[in-house]
């Protein structure tokens, strides 16, 4: 029997256990080589290797439910159903998805991605298989961790299954790390489980409490399992396991033990470059947030446990005071804001997008109903790569639109982040600013518009009688390079930097009359982004000039490059200048220039 035979669940449990440890091994080698060329989430996959090979030796998968939250850690469980050899395809266009995928396996109930969600999901299954006819019994496993018990819909799951004494095994996988060490109380009582103190949360809960046991001892997880599998009602087996475990370079990765890394050097864990011109936008947010704080004693930052990977390192190391990682807790996040601010500090929420519309609730009553100046942060807007569709931030615009009273600006370089952050954190009401991963660093390092004279202000180079192409954050560039295109072609084109989206521009229905079409780029659906918005107000204003809106359809998009994935969405200077030159003859055949 060859390694990748071996790595099905029937295989599994036909090893001996002295083959176990070889088998992780080399598991822990095809994680590395294939999350090295692709990127992903390699420390906690890395962590349960282990945990992952004795589930599915003692539960009968996918007659007995193994639901992994937040997915991310989902890696090992894709390798031992099957899906080994397809494994250098991780997050690849068309390849393996970087999360459970139900489209890829029975073994794959939810294509879940964001933390908390499984033990709703396993309340709901248990319940329904609990009203069918006597049978074999089916097991719920929810593979939860640590970080995800601070969501406020995990607590509430919780507080549900213990209380109707529903038929759950939840596998507590505690490696005491969100990205960043886990906060608040609850994680400082998993520790205290270490010293003998009685598990009290869980069973005041009506929940029996299991463990701890070493997640990387296959013996003792194998029977702990076991004696779940055999018992009924809700239990939680603690499982304590080591993100980067058996993977050098992560195990010593003080920060995240590299969680969710790009492609890497397999030899020696070193991450490799960005592209020239390019930087990490947590590499510009953290330090001017820093400059920020040090000159307004009142400015505070929060982040649900995104503080590494949105740059606020060296914020919370200059600030320790001010800055409040409240743990995977969006809506706690949000509604500590609205109260800091109430108080008279200036909070800075730090999000990111795929996760914002998590607070839409204090968002839209907490923060905008009292017209509190909160800056909000959203990180990875717009189409994100290889985290797939829900990881994706395309409907941020459409959720922040209907706030009433919400300022919303999106930068296209790191000068103009800095601005804007300027502008944000002395505006009277809330603000939001939406930016991607990555900036684009290679324009000159002005003020970047922050907006002294007028905030809302658009840089534009009109072309009168020709084509206003609008472009907004990072697909300013794609749209500055369709207007030089199309001047190439003979048709007048000039571009327009819509770095504020709310409120618009004020001169824009002018300038579109001024336009025989106007053009919109933009990373975001085609539902509810700038050029709804653009259409929206020209149509209030009876500006007739055609509007034609280049934007990701409103679909759920799947994991690949980021060019790749745009050029799927014909987000490219080549497909739109096409598009708009065909649109310019057809106009230029047909009737005369229409006017506001």
């Amino acid at each position: 029997m060859t390694a990748l035979d071996a790595w099905t669940p029937d295989g599994l449990r036909r090893l001996d256990p002295e083959e176990l440890p070889g088998t992780a091994a080399r598991m822990r080698e095809l994680l590395v080589r294939s999350v090295s060329a692709n990127g992903g989430h390699l420390g906690s996959n890395l962590g349960v290797v282990e945990l992952t090979i004795a589930l599915h030796r003692v539960f009968r998968s996918p007659d007995d439910v193994i639901l992994w939250d937040t997915g991310h850690q989902a890696y090992v469980h894709k390798m031992v159903t099957g899906r080994a050899g397809a494994f250098g395809s991780l997050r690849a266009l068309d390849g393996l998805s970087g999360y459970p995928s139900r489209a890829e396996s029975p073994h794959d109930w939810v294509e879940n991605s964001h933390a908390g969600t499984s033990l709703s999901y396993a309340a709901g299954l248990a319940t329904a298989f609990a009203a069918r006819p006597a049978g074999r019994r089916r097991r719920v496993v929810s593979v939860t961790g640590d970080g995800s018990l601070t969501t406020g819909m995990a607590l509430e799951a919780l507080n549900d299954i213990g209380d109707r004494g529903l038929d759950v095994t939840i596998v507590l996988n505690d490696n005491a790390r969100s990205y960043a060490p886990t906060t608040g109380a609850l994680a400082r009582h998993l520790r205290e489980f270490e010293a003998g103190v009685a598990p009290g949360v869980f069973e005041a809960l009506g929940i029996r409490y299991l463990g701890p046991v070493d997640g990387h001892d296959a013996s003792a997880l194998e029977k702990v399992l076991a004696d779940a599998r055999a018992e009924r009602g809700p239990l939680l087996v603690h499982v304590r396991t080591r993100k980067g475990h058996g993977y050098r370079p992560a195990a010593e990765d003080r920060t995240e033990h590299m969680h969710g890394v790009g492609p890497f050097d397999a030899a020696t864990g070193r991450q490799y470059a960005l592209p020239p011109g390019r930087v990490p936008a947590g590499s510009v947010l953290g330090p001017a947030l820093v400059e920020l704080a040090d000159a307004d004693p009142d400015l505070v930052v929060i982040t649900p446990a995104m503080g590494g990977p949105s740059g606020l390192d060296v914020f919370q190391e200059r600030h320790p005071g001010r800055f409040h990682d409240v743990g995977i807790a969006e809506q706690h996040a949000a509604g500590l804001a609205a109260g800091l601010a109430m108080a008279g500090r200036r909070p800075v929420l730090s999000i990111h997008s795929s996760f914002l519309n998590r607070a839409q609730d204090q968002l839209l009553f907490d923060i905008g109903l009292h017209r509190l100046p909160v800056v909000v942060v959203i990180d990875r807007a717009g189409i994100t790569g290889g985290d797939g569709a829900s990881h994706h931030g395309l409907g941020d615009l459409a959720l922040l639109r209907q706030i009433p009273g919400m300022a919303i600006a999106t930068p296209s370089t790191a000068a103009e982040l800095r601005g804007l952050l300027k502008a944000a954190v002395r505006h009277p009401g809330p603000v939001a600013i939406r930016h991607g991963k990555a900036i684009d660093d290679s324009g000159p390092p002005g003020d970047g518009g922050d907006g002294d004279a007028d905030m809302t202000a658009w840089p534009v180079e009109p072309a009168p009688g020709g084509v206003l192409v609008i472009g907004a954050g990072d697909l300013l560039a794609c749209a500055t390079e369709v207007a030089a295109r199309l001047r190439a072609a003979g048709v007048p084109a000039g571009p327009a930097n819509a770095r504020w989206i709310e409120p618009l521009d004020e001169r824009l229905p002018a300038l579109a009359a001024e336009h025989r079409l106007v053009a919109v780029i933009e990373d975001h659906w085609s539902r509810g982004g700038l050029g709804s918005a653009v259409r929206e107000r020209l149509a209030d204003e009876d500006v007739a000039t055609p509007v034609r809106v280049f934007a990701v359809p409103h679909d759920y998009l799947p994991h690949g490059s980021v060019p790749e994935l745009r050029a799927a969405c014909g987000l490219t200077p080549e497909r739109i200048t096409a598009d708009l030159l065909a649109r310019w003859t057809a106009q230029s055949a047909g009737a005369p220039r229409p006017r506001g």
